[in-house]
């Protein structure tokens, strides 16, 4: 394949990945804010469904002990109802699951919701539980799967773009190693707008756990222990799953005076 005409079939895949991307574009139905997705509300519910019991499966399956199921089930659908996501078309559900060594949390698309019984052992209140999941609402209510779906999408598609205009039939060595750096900077986008999804989520999550009655600083415990639970080798795997973007105590303290400037009110749950 001659040069000239492989660089016109990168500029058209190139082309096309970013007129797909930039064209699909609609408003958060809770929200308003106006997003790159690829898949409606009803799709995110179906995949989120689908996927919910391999993920569960990888956890060891869902915790046998009932009465603390339905305990992680109610919190949840306390913040929800309290809060725009009752109002959205999304079908939450919150599963506590089996690993008790593994320290995580974590959102399908849809409102599929998971906690695992080693990130459950070390909170100590039903506020830092609500933190905890009313973060992972945000992750659902701001669509950030269905987003990281499609900038995975774009990205795939400048990579490999990239990939056909830098191959070099004389040198394969040279051509993989552009392929590596189209990886790199596509991973690099895609970690950028986690941290940036993380940062929603958390403020989301003060408005969430608030309007359910819970004190949101208990948020900033969770923060506290997690760093804690990280102190001695490889922290745990909230921290990986959820990148930090710098000072997340510091975001959820202004997020805090921000939506409570008089103060918070009395009667929260701590």
């Amino acid at each position: 394949m001659r040069g000239g005409f492989r660089f016109i079939i990168a500029l058209v895949i190139a082309g096309f990945s970013l007129i797909t991307y930039w064209c699909k574009r609609e408003a958060n139905p809770v929200t308003g804010e106006m997003q790159h997705v690829n898949m409606s509300a009803e799709e995110e519910v179906a995949l989120g469904l689908q996927a919910a019991p391999q993920m569960a499966q990888q956890y060891g399956g869902i915790h046998p002990d009932r009465q603390a199921g339905a305990a992680v089930q109610q919190i949840g659908q306390q913040l929800v109802q309290a809060s725009g996501a009752g109002n959205s078309p999304y079908r939450f559900d919150f599963h506590l699951l089996a690993d008790e060594q593994t320290i995580n949390a974590f959102a399908l698309p849809g409102g599929q919701i998971f906690i695992t019984a080693g990130l459950l052992k070390h909170l100590k209140s039903k506020a830092q539980v609500a933190g905890v999941l009313a973060h992972e609402i945000g992750h659902v209510i701001g669509r950030h799967s269905a987003e990281q779906l499609a900038k995975a999408q774009l990205t795939q598609g400048l990579a490999g773009a990239a990939g056909i205009a830098a191959y070099d039939p004389n040198r394969p060595g040279r051509s993989v190693a552009n392929a590596a750096v189209a990886a790199a900077v596509a991973k690099l986008l895609t970690l950028r707008f986690g941290r940036d999804d993380e940062l929603e989520s958390d403020r989301l999550a003060v408005k969430y756990t608030g309007a359910a009655g819970y004190d949101p600083r208990a948020m900033i415990q969770v923060m506290q222990i997690l760093e804690q639970q990280g102190g001695g080798g490889r922290g745990p795997e909230f921290l990986a799953t959820h990148p930090n973007p710098g000072n997340r105590v510091g975001v959820l303290e202004e997020e805090i005076q921000k939506q409570y400037p008089s103060g918070l009110p009395g009667g929260l749950s701590q």
